[in-house]
């Protein structure tokens, strides 16, 4: 009977995706138009675990594809493999340097190192040669440090560890990015998110290579880690990274190390490992001013003439006004520049101003009311007159189900927070629980006209603080 079992399992855990099939549904969901615009460009690169790796030929497609399209893409794939929960893109140029490390990796003898590697494979080559020291666009709130990323990979170990702190989308990954590929060629560098250290932590304790994995990471001259506020919570993991880090000092190896916060705000971290970031170089990353945002404009519109073979003058007027109005951060900057871009591709015509601000229209309200998902549920709490420790809790109650669902569909509505980012604001929920989320309250809004009513007075009180609408 064992026998058997195993045996299916094996069988499932062979079943691979199959591409085409998925290329067919996507274009009879999404529609012909939108297929053939963007969605045939997409090639297929690998699968793993739980994550599939493709690859697009810009920054700029994947960019669009990433905003509009890929919770719908993924939820197709997840019909073909429900294990599936991430996809990750590559732009071609990194591509062939995956290809070439995965053909290494396949000619290894040692089959039980194969599928550690294999699975690990594009965490640990997640360096993107197009995030470099010479195109990161430098201003007041980034300079300090811009020259502290430029020493560490100068002189290792001069600042140890550097730490990286700023709100989303303000360039720490570029930087981060930055220094490892400079000291690629000379060190052994390490390129990994805190999320992908405790998916290889769980994975090791799970499998009994925990002597790996320290063997792994105790061994690398620079260790970058991205997104540290995620290991919040994880005793466990902490302890072990604790250990790492002090490993790594002691033989003189580089640490930098990138949160969305200082170390003394983090939540649910060790105080010991708090200290350690507190005792090296801390630089906070501020919000972008106007010269910078104007600079950062300019940029980008040259890279999409340069990358596109395209000529787009801008006018001077719609780049003062992206420049002035979004000032929420350098990724909404981008996507705002983003959206006029397309615009101008698909009607075959600059916008005006007028246009600008329709196709700008949300994100032109989320700078001015700073909305946040704390905000968001705060006064969704009020309204429901439910307290916010209830709405976060586990319990089920529907007279909870239905505002905590409420507050993750105006999440997703209202703010650029990915689905994860929405999940973990919700006590570390699931992305497909979001999804859910979303999905009833839309077709509720459809069903029921007082809910439907409610949650347009909520949007309302958020966006513009409305007090008399609710």
């Amino acid at each position: 009977m064992k026998n058997i079992l195993n045996k299916k399992q094996d069988n499932f855990s062979l079943k691979k995706l199959e591409w085409k099939k998925i290329q067919l549904d996507m274009r009879e969901k999404l529609g012909s138009d939108i297929y053939e615009s963007w969605l045939k460009k997409i090639d297929f690169i690998e699968e793993f675990n739980n994550y599939i790796l493709i690859s697009v030929s810009t920054r700029f497609i994947r960019d669009w594809i990433t905003s509009r399209y890929l919770d719908q893409i993924l939820q197709i794939v997840k019909i073909h493999k429900k294990e599936i929960n991430r996809i990750e893109f590559v732009i071609n140029e990194q591509r062939k340097e995956i290809i070439d490390v995965k053909n290494k990796i396949d000619e290894k003898n040692d089959i039980k190192n194969v599928s550690f590697i294999k699975d690990s494979l594009f965490q640990y080559n997640r360096i993107d040669p197009n995030k470099n020291f010479e195109n990161f666009i430098i201003g007041q709130s980034n300079k300090l440090a811009f020259e502290a990323s430029k020493k560490v990979s100068e002189e290792i170990s001069h600042y140890n560890p550097l730490y990286l702190y700023g709100g989303v989308g303000m360039g720490k990954t570029h930087l981060l990015n930055a220094i490892g590929l400079k000291l690629k060629p000379q060190q052994k560098v390490m390129f990994i998110s805190a999320e992908r250290f405790m998916y290889h932590f769980v994975k090791s304790i799970k499998s009994n290579e925990m002597v790996k994995f320290k063997d792994y990471f105790r061994n690398t001259d620079v260790l970058l880690i991205d997104d540290i506020q995620f290991m919040n919570g994880k005793e466990a993991m902490q302890e072990e990274f604790f250990h790492t880090f002090n490993a790594l000092i002691d033989k003189g190896s580089q640490i930098i190390v990138s949160s969305d916060r200082a170390p003394n705000k983090l939540s649910r971290i060790q105080e010991r490992i708090k200290s350690r970031f507190a005792g090296g170089l801390v630089v906070d990353i501020q919000n972008p001013d106007y010269e910078l945002r104007y600079k950062i404009v300019k940029a980008k519109l040259d890279d999409f003439k340069l990358n596109n073979s395209i000529s787009l003058n801008l006018p001077e007027e719609i780049q003062k006004f992206i420049s002035s109005e979004i000032s929420t951060s350098v990724r909404e900057l981008v996507g705002a520049l983003n959206r006029i871009i397309s615009f101008s591709r698909i009607y075959n015509k600059l916008p005006s101003l007028a246009e600008t601000k329709t196709i700008l229209k949300d994100l032109l309200n989320l700078s001015e009311n700073k909305v946040t998902i704390d905000l968001i549920q705060t006064i969704v709490c009020q309204f429901f007159k439910i307290s916010k420790n209830e709405m976060l809790s586990a319990r089920r109650s529907r007279y909870l189900v239905r505002p905590r669902q409420t507050a993750i569909y105006l999440a997703k509505l209202l703010t650029s927070k990915s689905l994860p980012e929405i999940g973990r604001s919700f006590s570390n929920r699931d992305h497909t629980t979001v999804i859910h989320s979303v999905k009833t309250i839309e077709r509720l809004r459809q069903e029921d006209k007082e809910l439907n009513s409610n949650i347009d007075n909520l949007k309302n009180k958020i966006l513009y603080n409305k007090a008399n609408e609710i």
